[in-house]
């Protein structure tokens, strides 16, 4: 990874890091001055996002560290741990809203001056989404889990304020149209709304995340790119034994390509490298791994799974070699 690429995901993940701690800082006041559960809830919310927005900012400076003897295959998980670890952050604070919008549904309590509690929340929402959208572009642009994980955690934080910015709505307008009416259920409904919201974020996140952790392939879109490139060289006659995987935003292919059997060494080195070469121009931060085996036609299943060749042609081919054996 560049120096620029790496030093433009740190500056997106400060961003996330300065504007969670000032929204922090912002709902817990005004929460626990006005006594609104779902404020405070929203607040415990932008702290556990705070805390993913430094995992992601130590995770990113991290992954873009080279190769190293510790580290062969570079340090592109720390970008997957921490979007595990965010996941993991997020579902906790979940469960702990419900906990205490349940106990706030049971023993009641009046939110006080809700104008303030729908102000901060108005800001939140706001300044959530400009930094989500600043994030998910930067992280698509370089690849990096961390940043859309912590994309993907404000993004739902402007969906939640808008529940809770409701809410709190709805309250300032019965405490006018309805004087006489308790509307402050409403309050820790809409926390618990908020809650569901994150666990689902949670999981969603959860299962990218460890889909790295566990190697799992490139996605069916990225093998079919593999395959078509491969196939484009018409050279390569068959693509077989491939293997992907990802590591942040790193992507390992390893593959055995079949040539015409009456290649010289040098020419299937060139041709396997020009392969090569048309994958890394697609994928900058990628590893490319190229075994040549000869193709005389006779092809094993393994080999007959990734052919590009029609069967007579496969023919003409075997029978060339065939008699080229026999001719000695």
């Amino acid at each position: 990874m560049s120096a620029s690429v790496a030093s433009i995901k740190v500056r997106a993940a400060t961003i996330s890091v300065a504007s969670n701690t000032f929204l922090v800082v912002a709902k817990l006041v005004v929460g626990l001055m006005i006594g609104s559960v779902s404020v405070i809830s929203e607040a415990i919310h932008s702290a556990v996002d705070l805390l993913a927005a430094v995992i992601a900012w130590f995770a990113v400076r991290v992954s873009g560290q080279p190769a190293d003897k510790q580290h062969p295959y570079g340090h592109g998980k720390y970008e997957n741990l921490s979007g595990a670890i965010e996941a993991a952050l997020t579902f906790v604070a979940a469960i702990w809203i419900v906990w205490e919008a349940v106990a706030k549904l049971r023993h009641g309590g009046e939110v006080l001056a809700p104008g303030w509690g729908m102000i901060v929340m108005g800001v939140s929402a706001g300044l959530n989404l400009v930094v989500s959208r600043h994030l998910m572009k930067v992280g698509k642009q370089t690849d990096s889990l961390a940043l859309q994980a912590d994309a993907w955690h404000l993004r739902t934080d402007v969906w939640t304020s808008a529940g809770v910015l409701a809410g709190l709505s709805a309250i300032w307008v019965g405490k006018i149209v309805v004087p006489g009416v308790d509307l402050s259920w409403m309050d820790p409904v809409a926390a618990i709304a908020v809650a569901f919201l994150i666990a689902h974020a949670s999981w969603e996140l959860t299962r990218k995340a460890t889909g790295g952790l566990l190697d799992e392939s490139l996605p069916e879109d990225e093998v079919a790119i593999i395959r078509r490139t491969a196939e484009g060289t018409r050279v390569i006659h068959s693509l077989h034994d491939l293997r992907t995987r990802k590591s942040g935003p790193e992507r390992f292919v390893d593959a055995h390509v079949a040539m015409p059997y009456d290649m010289t060494v040098l020419e299937g080195h060139d041709k396997a490298r020009e392969f090569k070469n048309r994958l890394l121009d697609r994928w900058e931060a990628a590893q490319v791994n190229i075994h040549v085996d000869p193709c005389d036609g006779s092809c094993k299943d393994k080999c007959l799974s990734g052919c590009f060749l029609a069967q007579d042609r496969r023919d003409e081919l075997h029978e060339a070699w065939m008699a080229r054996k026999q001719a000695g």
